[in-house]
């Protein structure tokens, strides 16, 4: 028995062996530290950077509507025409009420002038040139005003044509021939402009950080892939329809053709958070125990082969681009 432990002792002794360190496989991400700014992205409506409401500054029956949705009009082309026979009759009427006075104000000075010179001949009394002075001056007020009502009418005769104010193309149109439209009722509406527009809403919380002149990117569903300059043009300072919500206009720097009032749009802004710098990992890099969150980190890199350490550390907000170590 001794001799056969002192044979075990011996193998034993001769068997020892050295444990190499294990190598295991790891995948790793190599990440930078970003500024503190944050993108935020929200939901728009392209526009025209012009579009106006045309209407009629008289009421009157339309018996001509030149354009339709989609027609192209130069400045002073013809939209519509309400039915000028009453508006014509007043002008008429405005004429011989001009043509009235101007007769009575010739009468009215010439006795004026016969009654000053019989004063002067000591032929009237200061009464009777005083009621002719008043004569001539009342006829000459009538006739200036009879002359500023034809003035009225011929203008509101005018405005029984509707023309185009600038160049562009009707984008909706809203009465019909022989419909009766009242003063200021849109006819139709005009889209022009070199570039188009982006109106959206900005949360209470993020509007005093948006500032006009202000860089933005806008992109549209219906043209994907594909992301335009734009700047900050108009910035609310009241809310609208009662929310938490303010309106904000973007204006693209160029004026691509296919951009048409309507579309859907996505508006991207950086909003700058003060001098932190952040870090955004792939949220599966995080990891949490009872001690915390933690991340491991490759260091002493040689060739393929490197240390990995636990790193403690404290997240922020998880966007887009991953999650965000502060």
């Amino acid at each position: 028995a001794a001799g056969a432990a002192l044979l075990a002792l011996t193998g034993c002794g001769g068997n020892e062996s050295h444990e190499e360190p294990v190598i295991r496989p790891v995948r790793t991400t190599q990440v930078f530290s970003h500024g503190a700014g944050r993108e935020r992205t929200f939901s728009g409506t392209a526009r025209a950077g012009i579009e106006s409401r045309l209407s009629f500054k008289v009421a009157g029956n339309l018996i001509e509507r030149a354009v339709n949705v989609g027609d192209r009009v130069d400045a002073g082309d013809t939209i519509a025409r309400l039915d000028p026979t009453d508006f014509d009759l007043q002008r008429e009427d405005a004429e011989a009420s001009v043509a009235r006075t101007e007769a009575e104000e010739r009468r009215a000075a010439a006795d004026y002038e016969r009654v000053r010179q019989l004063y002067e001949n000591d032929n009237a009394s200061k009464n009777d040139l005083d009621a002719a002075r008043a004569g001539a001056e009342s006829s000459r007020a009538a006739a200036r005003s009879a002359r500023k009502n034809l003035e009225l009418a011929q203008q509101r005769l005018g405005y029984t044509r509707l023309t185009a104010p600038v160049g562009g193309a009707i984008s909706s149109v809203g009465a019909e021939v022989n419909e009766n439209v009242s003063a200021g009722q849109v006819v139709a509406v005009l889209s022009a402009g070199e570039r188009p527009e982006v109106a959206f809403s900005v949360p209470e919380l993020l509007i005093s950080r948006v500032r006009e002149g202000a860089k933005a990117s806008v992109a549209f569903d219906a043209l994907p892939g594909r992301s335009f300059e734009a700047v900050v043009t108009e910035v609310g300072v009241s809310a609208t329809g009662g929310g938490a919500t303010f309106p904000v206009t973007v204006l693209l720097d160029s004026n691509p053709g296919e951009v048409r009032p309507g579309m859907a749009a996505e508006v991207s802004i950086v909003f700058a958070g003060g001098d932190a710098r952040r870090i955004r990992v792939p949220p599966s890099a995080i990891l949490e125990d009872r001690d915390g969150r933690f991340a491991f980190v490759v260091e002493d890199v040689e060739g393929d082969l490197g240390t990995v350490r636990r790193r403690v550390v404290r997240v922020g907000e998880l966007t887009t681009d991953g999650l965000e170590v502060l």
